[in-house]
């Protein structure tokens, strides 16, 4: 796995002399915050997204004048709607997997306790708990106020738009921004990347990096969420996967990027 890492040993000044997961967790919060600005200044790239899956119809007579009406036609989609449940429930279940890993690494003492692996099992728990657990669905979702697509006048809604980072909208609980699918999505993406036991790396890594990715663009494809909300959960999970990854393997002499077993 060193090939994952080279790159970062490249970067030029403090970059290239950091731990790689160090120098990964502060380019990514970095972008994380860079594309906050970007879709705060530009709210088009939001709208014209989620125009691309919006249909357009024609009003009800008693609907007030200069209405938008209309639907996002994929959200009807029975099939995707079965694959979205199931990628919904896939992180609390690899999670609830990682519980039974560490019972099983901690049942070991001596020289058969592998205290690499229990510390990369429970830095993953822990990601999972603060990323898509709580920071996204108990604080962000709560406090953002930035209405759905589908709640917004301009997709057939009756609240008003606001850009990502505008805490000044009106959704009240459950809100857009960001998305809590997506940021269980980047924790899934990060789980196949750095938790997936070598002996099943080849089986399940492509599947499950491609849930990771499918899982977002069903979200902003259903009028569920904007561009911005999905792209930013995302990453959300892999600056706190990074980051809870350095602090717990930070003394460790050999690269947590390499093997799990």
């Amino acid at each position: 796995m060193q090939q994952h890492h080279q790159w970062l040993e490249k970067l030029p000044g403090r970059f290239g002399t950091m731990r790689p997961l160090k120098a990964a967790f502060i380019l990514l919060l970095a972008l994380w915050c860079f594309l906050l600005v970007v879709f705060y200044l530009f709210p088009g790239i939001d709208l014209a997204a989620s125009r691309a899956f919006f249909h357009q119809a024609a009003c009800s007579a008693d609907a007030p004048a200069g209405s938008i009406c209309g639907s996002f036609p994929i959200s009807g989609d029975a099939v995707l709607g079965l694959l979205r449940e199931a990628i919904f429930y896939l992180p609390i279940i690899l999670g609830l997997t990682l519980i039974y890993r560490l019972i099983i690494v901690w049942s070991h003492h001596g020289a058969t306790y592998n205290k690499a692996l229990a510390s990369r099992l429970l830095a993953g728990l822990v990601a999972l708990i603060i990323g898509p657990g709580l920071l996204v669905n108990s604080v962000l979702k709560e406090i953002s106020h930035r209405p759905r697509p589908r709640n917004t006048d301009l997709f057939g809604g009756d609240l008003t738009f606001v850009p990502a980072g505008d805490f000044s909208g009106a959704c009240q609980s459950n809100c857009s921004f960001v998305s809590g699918e997506a940021a269980g999505a980047g924790w899934l993406f990060c789980y196949a990347i750095f938790l997936v036991p070598e002996r099943f790396r080849i089986l399940l890594m492509p599947p499950l990096i491609a849930l990771s990715l499918a899982s977002p663009a069903m979200r902003l494809a259903y009028g569920g969420h904007y561009l911005s909300d999905i792209i930013l959960g995302w990453l959300a999970s892999l600056v706190i996967f990074t980051g809870c990854l350095y602090i717990f393997t930070r003394k460790e002499h050999v690269s947590p990027l390499r093997e799990t077993t």
